[in-house]
């Protein structure tokens, strides 16, 4: 007897799942619209409701009739997973709190202790700390070993992890374990969480009046600190920049809109991207405006392998319409869209919706931008020998850096060749 009653008990499990997933199927067709997804549902219509059955009647047996306990969202959520998985890397489903984290790191504002850390090995270090932020106040270096955050080992943690377990509300505390050369065993620092702004632009004038300005990544106020820091460099200059290296190396893209603007900054016509959906149909051209274009010095961007998506789409923008020299390595080549979707549970679904394209109608997806110039990091190739160059500030950080060396180089050999040739018409004109 016990038997039967289980089983009706599923089927009316079923029964109810299955009412649920085709009200939500109807609410998504309703939710889309359009003749061409409506006529595509109902082509594909029996075998997709078909599935959806099959799916409810799995999740009513795994509720029902699983050795273990189990949660239910726990389930739906690994089945949304499955179902993505099937698609593209850069479709995924976000649980809330790993969105409640996308969503500050593209606002470019959170709580935490302001710390940028990398992996190595096993071990987590410190690549800088913040400006003004808990953990550069505490006087954590670059270089320092984190080997605990509120007693947990880092060894077995990734970067997400590590840097979700110290972010929070700002006012709480944070227990790290530190360890650096020196020390004979790590120390323990308490650190308040503070509310942390990521500048995702940073700047410096080099000799000759030549800016050096280095988008990280795209946030929502990325172009706003770019006009700040162009406006701040011509300042320190006294006049009119003499050129310009924008540096996209290291940038993983971000918020489209933000790498159109900067495009938008430099360029005073023409199209910089365009984006193609299912079936090539074109959903949209940005294109350029005169207004609020900056001088036509010379710029030279400086890229490598992991710039990608937007900073493709800023750098793929101004190379083909001739206004940067484009330098370093070939680039990652993400070049397809996604949007967000808010869901009702608070968790996200980020999902692919186009392609990009550049003015030359150039696909960047899984070719990347080629540079003009190629240049590896570690400058090897190249002769004659570089000479060492400091920032007019006397900052010598990057000293050590071939790509940004050769760039400033053919700043300066541009501004050579337009000396002689002014010379020149000068005194043709006088003759």
């Amino acid at each position: 007897m016990g038997a039967p009653a289980s089983w009706a008990s599923q089927r009316s499990s079923v029964r109810r799942r299955t009412s649920l997933l085709s009200l939500v199927l109807v609410a998504v067709v309703s939710f889309l619209g359009g003749a061409a997804v409506v006529a595509s549902i109902g082509v594909a219509g029996a075998s997709t409701y078909s599935s959806l059955d099959i799916f409810a009647k799995v999740l009513a047996y795994v509720e029902n009739s699983y050795v273990d306990e189990v949660d239910s969202r726990t389930l739906i959520y690994g089945a949304i997973r499955g179902m993505l998985a099937t698609l593209d890397s850069y479709t995924v489903f976000l649980p809330a709190e790993e969105y409640r984290h996308m969503k500050a790191d593209t606002a470019g504002e959170f709580g935490g202790l302001g710390l940028e850390v990398r992996k190595e090995g096993e071990r987590l270090l410190v690549v800088e700390p913040l400006e003004d932020s808990p953990a550069s106040r505490a006087g954590i270096l670059p270089g320092d070993w984190i080997v605990s955050i509120d007693d947990v080992p880092t060894a077995n943690l990734g970067v997400t992890e590590a840097v979700r377990m110290m972010r929070g509300q700002p006012g709480t505390k944070v227990r790290l374990g530190l360890f650096r050369e020196g020390f004979s065993q790590p120390l323990e620092f308490v650190l308040l969480r503070d509310r942390i702004q990521m500048r995702s632009v940073e700047s410096r004038l080099y000799p000759g009046g030549i800016g050096y300005v280095r988008i990280k990544s795209f946030q929502e106020k990325t172009e706003s600190f770019l006009t700040k820091a162009l406006g701040e460099l011509r300042q320190q200059n006294g006049k009119e920049l003499s050129g310009l290296v924008l540096d996209l190396r290291g940038n993983p893209g971000g918020l489209l809109d933000q790498a159109v603007r900067v495009a938008d900054r430099f360029l005073a016509q023409g199209e910089i991207v365009t984006t193609r959906g299912r079936g090539g149909r074109i959903l949209d051209i940005e294109t350029a405006h005169q207004a609020g274009t900056e001088p036509d010095y010379p710029i030279v961007i400086l890229v490598d392998e992991r710039s990608a998506s937007a900073s493709e789409v800023l750098a793929g923008a101004l190379q083909d319409h001739g206004r940067a020299v484009v330098m370093g390595t070939t680039t990652f080549g993400k070049g397809s869209v996604q949007t967000v979707v808010d869901l009702d549970d608070g968790s996200g679904l980020k999902i692919t919706v186009a392609r990009y394209y550049t003015p030359k109608h150039r696909s960047i997806h899984g070719t990347g931008i080629e540079p003009d110039v190629v240049v590896p990091r570690d400058g090897q190739g190249i002769a004659p020998p570089l000479p060492v160059l400091v920032a007019a500030d006397g900052d010598g950080a990057e000293t050590g850096d071939p790509q940004l060396r050769i760039a400033l180089r053919t700043l300066r050999s541009w501004e050579t060749f337009l000396a002689q040739r002014n010379a020149q018409v000068q005194t043709a004109q006088a003759e």
